[in-house]
């Protein structure tokens, strides 16, 4: 039952007390200023998307229903892998490839100004491709993911340069054959002896490094050459070295070790069809000198 007007007075001037005024309501702290901040943002224009920058690699518009589509670098990736599928890998600059590539290294952020500076740093992206592992983990920013990604690639290019070398006969498929020597040895900065052994057919049974030296010199061993074709059933021989300077002339150390490998040879009826010397973008056949 609610109590009389008159009661109800008396018990509520009774529960105050006689020498305080009663306080007023507090409002919530920080209210009336988050108010004003929301007052100020929703009176702001809407801000629009910047158009796509000119050097960006865009090929075409983007939709215009997606919010923010140029900005920021995963809007920038998505228009490398359109310019790549749509336009191919050779509308694509160096720095872009290594870029790409970096992708699966770092799955956020910018990855061209760190494809820019491998690629000042070791001269060209072939050169980044050919680098030794050492010098990749001292080039800054890498680390073993980019080092792994690098390889990697490496591996697979000289993978397929090598199918190719196979899948014909050597000696009528010299200009792979030159293709696939120069991108295993052109770069290396320390001299490499390899062999490649031959069947009868002049299809290549194998390609290996009979040896490793200085900058200048590799002992060779014609004894340890025939003794290998003999294992493989070699029937044929092309002896292949690099020179780190560049320059594929021919040494006179060069031209009798190849006169030894030869005369070893013929003894077992093995021939020895060229020695070539790979410089840096450049070889040389012994033969076609009128050296062997």
């Amino acid at each position: 039952m609610f109590a009389p007007p008159a009661a109800e007075e008396a018990w509520t001037a009774a529960s105050w007390p006689v020498d305080e005024p009663a306080a007023p309501p507090r409002a919530m702290p920080g209210f009336a200023e988050a108010a004003n901040h929301v007052a100020e943002f929703l009176a702001r224009p809407i801000a629009t998307a910047p158009p796509p920058s000119a050097d960006a690699g865009a090929t075409a518009a983007d939709p215009p229903s997606l919010p923010f589509p140029s900005t920021g670098p995963h809007g920038h990736r998505a228009r490398l892998r359109e310019k790549l599928i749509g336009r191919g890998a050779e509308a694509l600059a160096d720095y872009e490839l290594l870029e790409m590539l970096l992708f699966f290294v770092q799955p956020r952020g910018d990855t061209k100004p760190l494809a820019k500076a491998i690629i000042n740093h070791f001269g060209s992206f072939a050169a980044v491709l050919a680098a030794s592992q050492r010098d990749l983990f001292a080039a800054p920013g890498l680390g073993m993911h980019g080092v792994a990604a690098i390889k990697l690639v490496q591996a697979a290019a000289l993978r397929l340069a090598r199918a190719e070398v196979l899948s014909r006969p050597v000696l009528s498929n010299w200009d792979r054959l030159m293709d696939y020597l120069n991108a295993i040895l052109a770069r290396e900065r320390v001299e490499q002896f390899r062999v490649l052994f031959l069947d009868n057919r002049n299809h290549l049974l194998a390609d290996e490094v009979q040896a490793r030296g200085t900058v200048n010199h590799t002992p060779v061993y014609p004894r340890e050459v025939v003794k290998r074709a003999l294992e493989l059933h070699a029937s044929a021989l092309i002896l292949v070295h690099n020179h780190p300077s560049g320059d594929p002339t021919p040494s006179p150390e060069d031209v009798e070790m190849t006169n030894e490998v030869r005369e070893a040879a013929r003894i077992l009826s093995i021939t020895l069809h060229d020695h070539v010397i790979v410089g840096n973008g450049r070889w040389l056949s012994l033969r076609r000198e009128g050296l062997l």
